[in-house]
């Protein structure tokens, strides 16, 4: 298993662009509602927009993992997909119009949908598969600070000088993104390892190829069952309290997003080491055991402070499977030089779980009441248990590091 040590200024670059990424990748965030609704949008319009983008992101992140694979040319990608990001959001500003406002949140989405690949590609090729898993977490570390530092200033910066201070801090993250990019020396990037090819090996079959890997095929279905239960929790918990008559709207959207990230920064600094103690396996399994119990306590405890419990076992599962999936990614399709293809794949059957999840959640708290919803993404999320555990010979198999690559892999059924 190969191991590179770039210089210290290419990796210090390298942590800098994913800390200046974090505001770029999301374009507005949370503030284009805000900001929409302040022109005069209905929320269904402003609703309508955000899944268009939603699903434009989901349908491109395999072609794109796929482009990143066939480019040797990563750090332009990233470069144009952060000057994308920020002119689209840029315009909102010029022009509120339905149409201006749907393409914006098109390309934000599509720009979005490269920059992840890129920046995997990137990473593996400075420091090939063997220091993959330390790294990515030290990326992921510089990321949620990112985001972090990213929606305060937003937030103080709206809240002091008003929706223009926020549209000209995204300028500024895109610039430095860029300038972040272009500062990782050219030389650092190992285009083959950085699409999983090593100097023995000769790239494999496409799409096909991914749809025959049993074991990339069960991370996918898993974490789509997961994301079924996950991705609607927090907006409906927010709802719940709120309806509950429990806390401020404000005060408690701040709160579960600093929450939610400081774990997250917190458990991907530790995520690596954990990988390389207790196995990928093992480490998906807490992932997966979060959420159940994040959905019981959601349902007990509708309160103010039930925020703390419930998006701190948030902040673990999204912050373990931050390092843990794109690591075992690299490790199932090693010497496939279809990598960033397969990341993109994964998220895109993730992305279906994540956009059924808000009408399940819905439907259920809309005739049941919350805590019924609450208890229902839970249980789903259970599935992903059930499918960890219950293939676990294979999947154990396929996640050992001492295992060989990618075509060990067991077919499809």
């Amino acid at each position: 298993m190969s191991t590179a040590q770039p210089p210290g200024r290419a990796r210090y670059a390298l942590e800098g662009l994913n800390f200046f990424m974090a505001d770029v990748q999301a374009g507005l965030g949370p503030f284009l509602g805000v900001f929409l609704q302040a022109q005069g949008w209905r929320p269904d319009a402003i609703g309508t927009v955000m899944t268009l983008g939603g699903i434009a992101g989901m349908l491109a992140t395999s072609p794109a993992g796929a482009l990143v694979d066939a480019s040797r040319r990563k750090r332009g990608i990233i470069v144009v997909a952060a000057v994308l990001t920020t002119l689209a959001s840029l315009v909102l500003w010029l022009s509120q119009r339905g149409w201006v406002v749907a393409a914006s949140q098109v390309l934000t989405a599509l720009a979005g949908a490269v920059l992840g690949p890129a920046v995997m590609g990137v990473t593996l090729g400075m420091v090939r598969e063997g220091g993959f898993d330390r790294q990515f977490g030290r990326n992921q570390v510089a990321n949620h600070a990112g985001n972090v530092v990213g929606a305060a200033l937003s937030g103080w910066l709206g809240w002091r000088f008003g929706f223009g201070a926020v549209f000209l801090l995204a300028a500024v993250f895109g610039a430095l993104t860029v300038c972040a990019t272009l500062l990782v020396p050219r030389a650092a990037i190992d285009h083959d390892s950085a699409r999983g090819l090593g100097a023995e090996h000769a790239p494999t079959g496409g799409f096909r190829m991914l749809f025959g890997n049993r074991s990339l095929l069960l991370l996918a279905a898993a974490l789509a069952l997961f994301h079924l239960g996950n991705a609607a929790m927090l907006p409906l918990y927010g709802l719940a309290v709120v309806a509950a008559r429990e806390g401020n709207p404000s005060a408690l959207a701040a709160q579960t997003i600093v929450v939610a990230q400081l774990v997250m920064l917190a458990t991907a600094c530790i995520a690596a080491p954990l990988i390389r103690r207790l196995g990928y396996w093992q480490v998906m399994l807490l992932a997966f055991l979060a959420l159940p119990l994040r959905g019981a306590i959601a349902a007990t405890f509708i309160t103010a402070w039930g925020v703390w419990p419930v998006q701190v076992l948030d902040g673990i599962g999204a912050g373990l499977q931050g390092v843990a999936v794109p690591a075992l990614v690299v490790r199932l399709l090693r010497g496939t030089g279809r990598i960033n293809a397969g990341q993109g794949m994964v998220m895109t059957v993730q992305g279906v779980g994540a956009a059924l999840s808000p009408a399940l959640g819905g439907i259920v708290a809309q005739h049941f009441g919350y805590a019924a919803a609450f208890v229902t993404l839970g249980a789903v999320s259970t599935g992903s248990l059930a499918l960890w555990l219950g293939c676990g010979a294979t999947l154990r198999r396929a996640c050992d590091p001492r295992g060989s690559a990618a075509g060990d892999a067991s077919p499809a059924a």
